[in-house]
């Protein structure tokens, strides 16, 4: 038994979709995504899971360790707390997930790549005084852009790899 993340759902053979574990919140995800394979996929022996609160927590907190936190969306956030609250394989190719289950200590495998050779740790770095911080588990969340705004200047900070 593994948690497969959408691209899993997307792109493997229905036979391997079968027994596995997702998140309810990636039902609208897939249907957005393909409708078509949404169909498909309902007809499967699928666990569909709501996450209990203590196991998002966990994930986010993770996630924050990671520095990974402020590029993952909720529907990231639930099949990794879904990985880490069962204690079981997280299949995904989204390297972010991928190093935060790493950094965990846990397994995650691929989709359809090669997979993160190594952890990254991120920090939180100001545009304007260039001061880093580590990256706290209520930072802003988007795909892209800075993650807020710099305390001591008031600059926007953004998401770097720690040196």
């Amino acid at each position: 038994m593994r948690v497969l993340d959408t691209a899993a759902l997307l792109h493997w053979p229905v036979s391997e979709l079968t027994g596995n574990v997702c998140a309810m919140r990636q039902q609208e995800e897939l249907e957005r995504v393909s409708p078509q394979r949404w169909m498909l996929v309902q007809a499967l022996d699928i666990d569909w899971r709501d996450v209990p609160p203590k196991w998002l927590n966990e994930a986010k907190e993770r996630a924050a360790e990671s520095g990974d936190l402020p590029r993952l969306s909720d529907v990231d956030l639930d099949v990794l707390a879904l990985a880490l609250g069962l204690n079981i394989p997280l299949v995904t190719d989204d390297y972010r997930l991928q190093n935060t289950m790493n950094t965990a200590g846990k397994q995650s495998n691929s989709v359809g790549t090669s997979g993160a050779k190594q952890v990254w740790k991120w920090e939180l770095r100001c545009t304007g005084c260039r001061i880093s911080t580590e990256v706290p588990e209520n930072v802003s969340r988007s795909k892209k852009g800075d993650v807020g705004d710099c305390e001591r200047c008031g600059s926007p900070l953004v998401l770097k790899r720690k040196r």
